[in-house]
């Protein structure tokens, strides 16, 4: 069975940088039609707002529950799977989902028993390299390209329909946990790649090159392994090793 009527819960969609606080109003009403109630807000440019609770058009419910919160990392707290939305190709080497592969994802993770996160970005730049480095896929909806840009609330809307299209299909039996442990959720992986890049430069791994390119590659492997709490920590001991031999090291020269 599916777990249709827990859905709402497993998904949060996260605005980042808003900078039109109609478009957040509007982006409640478009959730709130296809049933999903979270919002999660990094740093909008003004809100609350009297033009927000206009345009939601009586979606309070997703307005009175939004997160607010000074950065990405703190948004997907909890989450294990994380989609950002793109209209262009950015310098981020992650798969790229049409809205209905996307969907499709999204939901088996959510019936695995993870959080989902469908990531937005301001207006007018969209998502930056490092939100989309912490995303673990690209999702660009097909508009014609001489005239690509969406407005948020409307892209909010494709993403909650292809949601709520996949869930109301033909349901094959719930696929059976990854993992035996809890997935390993954003700010878990954050402290993680936080250990590994310090490890990197202990170990002087990149050997005076700068890391940026090393590390956005490393994210990408770590995040689509889709790692639990148990192989994490073993990985965090692997590093801890490591760091503690380099300082052997260092200290016999």
């Amino acid at each position: 069975m599916s777990v249709i009527s827990d859905l709402p819960s497993r998904f949060r969609f996260v605005l980042v940088r808003t900078s039109h606080p109609g478009n957040i109003g509007s982006a409640a009403r478009a959730m709130r039609t296809m049933g999903f109630t979270r919002m999660e807000l990094v740093s909008p440019h003004r809100f609350p707002d009297r033009e927000v609770s206009a345009m939601a058009a009586g979606a309070d419910d997703v307005l009175e529950g939004a997160g607010v919160h000074a950065g990405l990392v703190e948004a997907l707290a909890g989450t294990s799977f994380a989609l950002g939305l793109s209209a262009r190709r950015r310098g981020v080497n992650l798969p790229e989902l049409t809205p209905r592969e996307a969907a499709a994802q999204a939901l088996a993770a959510a019936e695995r028993g993870g959080q989902v996160a469908l990531v937005f970005g301001n207006e007018r730049t969209g998502l930056e390299n490092d939100e989309l480095a912490r995303c673990h896929a690209m999702v660009r909806i097909p508009s014609v390209d001489d005239f690509s840009s969406l407005n948020l609330a409307q892209a909010v809307q494709v993403m909650a329909y292809e949601v709520r299209l996949a869930s109301l299909a033909e349901k094959l039996p719930t696929p059976p946990p990854l993992h035996d442990e809890p997935p390993a959720d954003a700010a878990q992986m954050e402290r993680f790649f936080e250990h590994l890049s310090q490890t990197l430069d202990d170990i002087d791994f990149h050997k005076g090159r700068a890391p940026t390119t090393i590390m956005l590659r490393l994210r990408k492997l770590f995040l689509r392994a889709q790692m639990d709490e148990r192989e994490l920590r073993m990985l965090h001991g692997i590093l801890a090793d490591a760091q503690r031999m380099a300082q052997l090291a260092n200290g016999k020269k």
